[in-house]
């Protein structure tokens, strides 16, 4: 099984799958991550200090661990979907999709024609998947994966549609933005009563649709709370988080 499919495989075998989450520059720290017992990397172009010519570099280290790696894209720039696909990333999250125009927009550039607009250059993909190239072009639609993030008010209220678009293979929510956006700046408080009824309600409605989400948590605790729950797809944590905790844990040993 190619790391690009398996990713679609695990999703719908119904086993939650767990993620990483990296934001530092060097690609080495998605492929040493991806040697731990992680079912796969998400690689963090929006809010991570890591750049599109890094991110590129980091998905064959995942793929040598026998990982599949997702990528989040920066606001807006749905044509960088195509770009990581291209190279071997098997699923884009993008961000602030807010209507269900923003998440057709976005998933044209994940999915071939018929249902999209994505064109052919997957230069990385292909020999990752271990397919020959029209039978990739063939069967990419099917497990190249599309998840528009809701993390406002407007997203969460546009949620069914957002889900019905035929483009789009599930959602993935964004708690903490999401807590910002609902107490209209008041707080951040991921874990809130607002927000966690949200996430219940986001739930809901991808079960009734037939797709998948997933959502970001804070903590191996946090997220296995809600892999519980019935999310697909869930982060338990970043890299700087696992390195300050590793410092942590080094020194309180030491002293």
């Amino acid at each position: 099984m190619s790391t690009i499919s398996i990713l679609t495989n695990k999703l719908r075998s119904g086993t939650p799958v767990l993620s990483a989450w990296c934001g530092l520059p060097d690609p080495s720290v998605a492929g040493l991550l991806a040697r731990e017992d992680f079912d796969a990397i998400t690689i963090d172009m929006q809010h991570g200090a890591i750049d599109f010519a890094a991110t590129l570099r980091a998905i064959p280290l995942v793929a040598a661990a026998g990982k599949p790696a997702l990528v989040r894209i920066p606001v807006g720039e749905f044509a960088a979907a195509s770009r990581v696909l291209d190279a071997g990333a098997a699923a884009v999250i993008a961000p602030m999709i807010n209507r269900v125009e923003d998440a057709r927009r976005f998933g044209g550039f994940v999915k071939y024609p018929p249902l999209g607009q994505r064109s052919w250059g997957p230069h990385g993909a292909v020999p990752l998947s271990g397919l020959e190239p029209r039978t990739y072009f063939a069967q990419a639609n099917g497990f190249s994966l599309a998840f528009a993030m809701i993390e406002t008010r407007e997203a969460l209220g546009a949620v069914d549609a957002i889900l019905g678009a035929p483009e789009i293979d599930g959602i993935f929510v964004g708690p903490s933005d999401l807590s910002i956006a609902l107490s209209n700046g008041a707080e951040n408080n991921p874990t809130g009563p607002e927000a966690s009824a949200a996430l219940e309600h986001a739930l809901a409605r991808a079960k009734a649709a037939g797709k998948f989400i997933g959502v970001y948590a804070s903590s191996g605790e946090r997220g296995g709370d809600l892999a519980k729950k019935g999310f697909d797809l869930v982060s338990i944590g970043t890299d700087t988080s696992f390195l300050r905790t590793g410092a942590q844990v080094a020194l309180k040993a030491a002293r």
